[in-house]
């Protein structure tokens, strides 16, 4: 008898155990529930006043092609199509220098003048074969013989680069040029001058090198490994240590042929402008080559994306003055776009001008919210 009062009083004892924990945790259920709660709303509507104000824009999210971006290495060159050596045409004298290694030059602009017997033999022979073919207009036989001969002389003086003004002018006067002009090819910079005044110089010797800086190559390494992404025409941007903070855009002309064995890699080259003329043949540079990939993704703009408690935010237009807010998954960004791994639909429009107004009306809404 004593043994079943004693479980009797030990099972009465569980019973109450167990109902006061019953009740311990009916009491404590809507504090914790109300603790997990979402405070942050779920829209934001602006007033008619408020919209036009806000400078709200709205832009659709849009399927794009990705980009795949390739960092590579190299140094600036000068432009081959614009860089040139100027030699002597003729054989003769420098009679006087008229530019120096660092002058920047026109377009046909002398650069020296040589006393040539060459030059001077050959504008005689062009005013006796004009006088000739002026004088045998009217016999058709000899005439053209004699156009013949004028063209031939005018010919060899063009290859002393003469110009046609200039033979123009020597027909007109019938009056022999003492010296001959050496002319600038094109307009750029003076690289290097070997000329020096009194010098007697032979055919094919070296006076100028010359080049037109408005436009450089960056010649970058690629490695093998890229080579599947990269293709002329691929957009360029370049920066240069010299320059922190600047960059230089410009588009791929080339892609090598043959690999280099030690580094593993291969020569692209970049066309450059530099019509500021601050970069200089000879820079090492860093470049991104900006690569097209066979798949598209939603991009929005990167003004579109608010932070909010390390949270990545976006505003989606749900009616005229409505917009709902909507948590997203971001991925590479270029050219102020962004992607868009998860969050949103193509179609749908998000707010890309005015978000950080919304996002004070959210944070406004919210601690409204909260008070008591």
């Amino acid at each position: 008898m004593r043994k079943i009062k004693i479980a009797i009083s030990v099972l009465t004892v569980l019973i109450l155990g167990l109902t006061f924990q019953g009740c311990k945790n009916d009491g404590s259920s809507e504090p914790e529930a109300a603790l997990n709660q979402e405070t942050i709303p779920n829209t934001v509507t602006l007033s008619e006043e408020a919209l036009r104000t806000a400078g709200i824009k709205v832009e659709p999210v849009q399927f794009r092609p990705a980009v795949k971006k390739i960092r590579v290495v190299g140094d600036l060159q000068f432009n081959a199509k614009r860089y040139a050596h100027i030699t002597s045409r003729t054989s003769g004298r420098i009679e006087d220098i008229l530019a120096f290694p660092g002058d920047k030059v026109n377009q046909g602009q002398p650069l020296l003048h040589l006393y040539s017997p060459d030059f001077l033999s050959l504008q005689a022979e062009l005013v006796q074969a004009s006088e000739r073919r002026n004088r045998l207009k009217g016999d058709d036989g000899e005439q053209a013989t004699a156009r013949a001969l004028f063209d031939s002389v005018k010919r060899k003086l063009s290859l002393l680069n003469v110009t046609d003004e200039d033979l123009a002018e020597i027909e007109k006067s019938r009056t022999i040029r003492p010296l001959l002009a050496v002319r600038a090819p094109f307009s750029g910079s003076l690289i290097e001058g070997s000329a020096v005044a009194g010098d007697y110089v032979e055919l094919g010797r070296s006076l100028f090198k010359i080049a037109d800086l408005s436009s450089l190559w960056a010649c970058v390494h690629i490695y093998e490994k890229d080579l599947p992404w990269v293709r002329p025409g691929s957009r360029v941007i370049i920066r240069v240590g010299a320059l922190p903070g600047e960059e230089f855009r410009g588009s791929l002309l080339l892609v090598g042929d043959v690999v280099d064995e030690k580094t593993r890699t291969i020569e692209g080259r970049v066309e450059v402008p530099n019509l500021p003329g601050k970069l200089k043949p000879g820079m090492y540079v860093e470049a991104d080559i900006f690569s097209p990939v066979e798949r598209k993704v939603l991009f929005v703009p990167q003004a579109a994306v608010q932070d909010y408690e390390n949270k990545k935010i976006v505003f989606v237009r749900g009616g005229e003055n409505t917009f709902f807010i909507r948590e997203v998954t971001l991925g590479g960004a270029s050219d102020g776009m962004v992607e868009i791994v998860d969050g949103l639909k193509e179609g749908e429009s998000v707010v890309s001008g005015g978000s950080f107004l919304l996002k004070s009306e959210m944070l406004k809404k919210s601690l409204g919210e909260e008070k008591p």
